[in-house]
């Protein structure tokens, strides 16, 4: 463990969440924190079982899902380097709700329940950070709800395409490279896979996109604005 806890207190350090904790208190949560190895495909929680410390990617992706009792998955989010998941439950002191599991090959750092309440209780601008990046995930939910109930698949999807455009692009000069799977941005956006393949298909005949692969090539950005709804 000593081995580690140097990379681990300058990687807390240059977290948003974390980055404004004096020295000593970073090395207080480095003391608390243990890193967890990921391969793609793991399990890092279930559904249903005890939440005791909040979790934060080093590298990789982690999905955050639901499941219905036929089978079906629904991803509430995905996570990457930097974010930080659970913390929902750990302040409510429940259950987590959703299953987290690795999408590719990762490392997380895994905080301990006890030393996250203590320096909220110790530093007020921790937990003003801490609440503030609970806000921030329910406004974007209910962005979601809104973006599900008031708007086509066709809107959401071109939505989404826009929202990752870097700024200052130009028609014909924008390029997206999706995250994850088809499969697994579809169930973001509330559709199926056949349903997201169709809708990609349909804007690229109107000749807004060109896909290939994981690779979106935006060739007309204005018109698909016009269609953003």
């Amino acid at each position: 463990m000593s081995r580690n806890r140097i990379p681990v207190e300058d990687f807390l350090t240059n977290l948003p969440l974390f980055g404004g904790l004096s020295g000593d208190a970073i090395a207080r949560v480095a003391a608390h924190t243990t890193e967890i190895d990921g391969p793609r495909g793991t399990v890092v929680f279930r559904r249903g079982e005890s939440c005791v410390g909040l979790h934060v990617v080093i590298y990789g992706q982690v999905k955050l899902a639901l499941q219905t009792p036929q089978g079906e998955e629904k991803i509430v989010e995905l996570m990457g380097r930097g974010q930080s998941f659970g913390e929902s439950a750990l302040f409510l002191e429940r259950p987590y709700t959703f299953t987290a599991e690795t999408l590719s090959d990762s490392k997380l750092l895994h905080v301990a329940k006890c030393v996250v309440f203590d320096e909220v209780e110790r530093d007020p601008k921790f937990a003003r950070r801490i609440i503030a990046g609970l806000s921030r995930r329910l406004n974007n939910m209910i962005c979601e709800v809104e973006s599900y109930t008031l708007r086509s698949g066709t809107q959401r999807v071109i939505t989404y395409l826009l929202k990752r455009l870097p700024p200052g692009c130009v028609n014909g000069d924008a390029r997206v490279t999706f995250p994850a799977k088809k499969g697994v941005i579809a169930s973001q956006l509330n559709l199926t896979h056949e349903h997201f393949s169709r809708i990609l298909h349909d804007l690229s005949s109107e000749g807004m996109i060109e896909v290939h692969g994981p690779l979106v090539h935006i060739l007309d950005a204005d018109r698909m604005r016009a269609n953003a709804g």
